[in-house]
């Protein structure tokens, strides 16, 4: 049986690198775009590293090809302009010519939807990243419009706090609000598992969280 390739973006930040040691583990092959793949030191039969940034097109094409979906866990660089709208425009044109239609991408909070009844608070959270951080929040939002004008089978999963732990807690999801404080970096990886293997929310958005006890 033919082993499914995962092209991986982001895959050394505080929730990828949770979910690249999940899919080797599961026996998927991992092809991993890294701008300084020196500093990565997992070893792995299954993995396949390609040097190169995610605001480069050609480096977009050399990771998607032979891959059969992609899953994005993308972050802002620190100090660097904006990442997202850039990456999701190559990401898009690439899986094009390759002929890819599954792509999952985790975001924040902040995106909005046409379906969208936020709580007061979530809102308040929403406006504050706008006020403190306009550039990136602005770019997401349009990173959600180029994924719904887009043809691919994509799925945004909106994120609260994430909790950079092996603990596993029960998790919820919505496509209207996030009324949890935070997800752990296991449960992401838990559920996009699952969003790859029995996809539930095909071309949707939505809240993945947990509540504190």
């Amino acid at each position: 049986m033919k082993t499914i390739t995962i092209a991986v973006i982001g895959g050394t930040g505080k929730s990828g690198k949770y979910l690249v040691q999940q899919l080797l583990k599961k026996g998927f092959s991992v092809t991993l775009l890294l701008r300084n793949p020196e500093n990565f030191d997992t070893q792995n039969p299954l993995l396949k590293i390609i040097k190169g940034d995610a605001r480069n097109f050609e480096s977009v094409l050399l990771l998607l090809q032979d891959c059969d979906m992609v899953v994005s866990t993308l972050g802002q660089p620190k100090g660097e302009p904006t990442i997202f709208s850039t990456a999701t425009s190559h990401i898009i044109k690439a899986m094009r010519h390759y002929k890819l239609s599954r792509y999952i991408v985790t975001t924040g909070l902040n995106v909005n939807t046409p379906t969208d009844a936020k709580s007061d608070t979530v809102q308040m959270a929403t406006q504050w990243m706008y006020d403190h951080f306009p550039d990136t929040t602005y770019d997401k939002q349009k990173e959600y419009e180029l994924l719904a004008q887009s043809d691919l089978n994509w799925t945004m999963i909106r994120l609260p706090l994430i909790r950079q732990t092996d603990e596993s807690f029960s998790y919820h999801t919505s496509l209207v609000d996030c009324p949890g404080d935070f997800i752990s970096a296991t449960d992401l990886t838990n559920f996009v598992l699952q969003e790859m293997e029995q996809p539930r929310f095909i071309r949707q958005a939505p809240f993945l969280y947990s509540f504190d006890q």
